[in-house]
């Protein structure tokens, strides 16, 4: 199978390597706006989507008739969109992973699979959670590729789901809490930061 591979993020890297050594895929990466003029050059049969910081157009998704999917480290509905580890912590909502079918929405589109996963707080960071996320969707795809590729799951919708979404403009309302130690803040730091900066804002 041909897979385009959409990712501006290294930590992609290792799954790419093992879609094309272990999965024995076809692999072709890029990491820039897709367009139908593109896809017609590339011919993909599926296309994978992780960490992609572009927005997927509905002339692409059409095209590929739903064989998109992405890769993304929140439990859905809960967290779409920009950062969802740091809101996971900071709203206290459930921590997890999800693989679902790209629609025209923000990570709106129906589940093949997910997964939650346990985060003890008293331990955790910003950056040894957000690499625990990522190694967990990673096994989550490797488990479940085949069934993925050849359309044995069956998507379950999010509509009527309530949850939660967040953008690029939200964090940087709140990314000066991390100044000083970036994202080997503890959870427990962050968590205090957040908390005083809202009380702060209910007092103005």
């Amino acid at each position: 199978m041909k897979v385009l591979f959409l990712s501006n993020n290294e930590i992609s890297n290792s799954l790419i390597h093992w879609l094309r050594n272990i999965a024995k895929e076809e692999v072709i990466f890029y990491d820039k706006p897709i367009n139908i003029k593109f896809l017609e050059q590339v011919k993909p049969d599926f296309i994978i989507s992780y960490s992609y910081r572009f927005i997927i157009k509905k002339e692409v998704i059409d095209y590929m008739k739903d064989n998109i999917i992405n890769l993304h480290i929140s439990l859905l509905p809960w967290n779409r969109g920009a950062y969802p580890n740091v809101w996971s912590f900071l709203e206290d909502t459930p921590k997890g992973v999800t693989i679902h079918i790209v629609d025209e929405g923000i990570d709106t589109g129906p589940i093949l699979v997910q997964k939650e996963v346990y985060m003890d707080e008293s331990v955790e960071t910003l950056k040894s959670s957000y690499e625990k996320l990522h190694e967990e969707i990673q096994k989550l795809f490797k488990r479940y590729w085949p069934d993925i590729k050849n359309g044995k799951l069956e998507p379950k919708s999010q509509k009527n789901l309530k949850g939660s979404v967040h953008y690029k403009k939200d964090f940087e309302r709140i990314k000066h809490l991390l100044n000083d130690k970036g994202w080997d803040i503890s959870i427990i730091e962050l968590k205090k930061r957040y908390k005083k900066l809202m009380e702060g804002e209910k007092c103005i």
